[in-house]
């Protein structure tokens, strides 16, 4: 989707200027791995407008091969605005929109069964009925071809309860071979304590608990694996999740080994913190060599 995000902090009403781009979960993951190295092709649904031609243009400039069905509605658009020094607000205008019309019918079935992986995120399947069986199709056919499922489990209270989210991400996330959340996320679906345990109960052989500030848990193949943040200036909160799963996973297609995915996790967040912007921020591997190497290039 579109983004505007309103120049300045303060109320959205007294913003006298904004910055167009792109945002979305997957689509920032995408373009994470695209810069790490990796192979990324992106799916969904664009209008026919300034907005969708923007998203296509700034995905395949990233590297990322796209998959775009033309729709007749408009594409989805997302207004952010930091209202204090503390708090950031979005709006989103997605209900009709070309994304939302997704369905199982736009699932290049070979397309899937051909990926080394497939990752898709709990944000979809809240945007309406059609999206959910989408994702699901999706799903379901890497699984029976063999191929790798992640899912970010991303819940967004904007688009969807805790109480309607809870059935279909435990669902989702049980037929994940990898799947990433943070605790809170867990715990709208999990009963225990420790998220980590909570998760890989349900299945994925693959659990990474992102906790930002904190940094990450994780069971992989049933070890056992904690890494701590870095410390960064932060300029933007925004995206870091996502450089976090597209480092992860960008290590993965390149057959790293579970510290060292997470090591490149941790750092593609760190890196993404530090720029402002949803995808405008992720690095390269120039960008995370460099990230503890000082802070002047010469």
């Amino acid at each position: 989707m579109g983004i505007f995000v309103a120049d300045g902090i303060g109320p959205l009403g007294h913003a006298r200027s904004f910055s167009l781009g792109v945002a979305g979960a997957e689509s920032n993951v995408a373009i994470g791995v695209a810069r790490l190295g990796g192979d990324a092709t992106w799916l969904g649904r664009l209008g026919p407008d300034a907005t969708g031609a923007l998203i296509a243009s700034r995905l395949r400039s990233s590297g990322v091969r796209v998959i775009a069905v033309p729709d007749e509605s408009f594409t989805g658009l997302m207004i952010r605005y930091q209202r204090s020094g503390q708090f950031i607000h979005a709006d989103y205008h997605r209900a009709g929109s070309a994304g939302s019309r997704l369905s199982p019918a736009d699932v290049p079935e070979a397309e899937v069964r051909s990926a080394r992986i497939l990752h898709v995120t709990g944000i979809t399947p809240a945007l309406s009925d059609s999206c959910r069986a989408a994702v699901f199709a999706a799903v379901e056919t890497a699984r029976a071809a063999g191929v790798t499922v992640s899912v970010d489990v991303n819940y967004r209270s904007k688009l969807w309860s805790r109480f309607d989210a809870a059935p279909v991400l435990r669902d989702l996330v049980s037929r994940a071979d990898v799947v990433f959340a943070g605790p809170d996320e867990a715990a709208i679906f999990t009963d225990s304590a420790d998220p980590v345990d909570g998760l890989a109960r349900l299945g994925p052989s693959e659990v990474i608990v992102k906790d930002g500030a904190r940094g990450c848990a994780a069971s992989i193949d049933g070890e056992r694996h904690a890494l701590p943040a870095l410390t960064v200036t932060a300029v933007d909160p925004v995206g870091a999740g996502d450089a976090f799963v597209a480092g992860y996973l960008a290590d993965r297609l390149a057959g790293a080994a579970a510290p060292d995915r997470l090591r490149t996790a941790i750092e593609s967040g760190a890196f993404a913190v530090t720029v402002p912007g949803d995808c405008e921020g992720l690095p390269d591997r120039a960008d995370l060599a460099a990230l503890s190497g000082g802070d002047i290039n010469r």
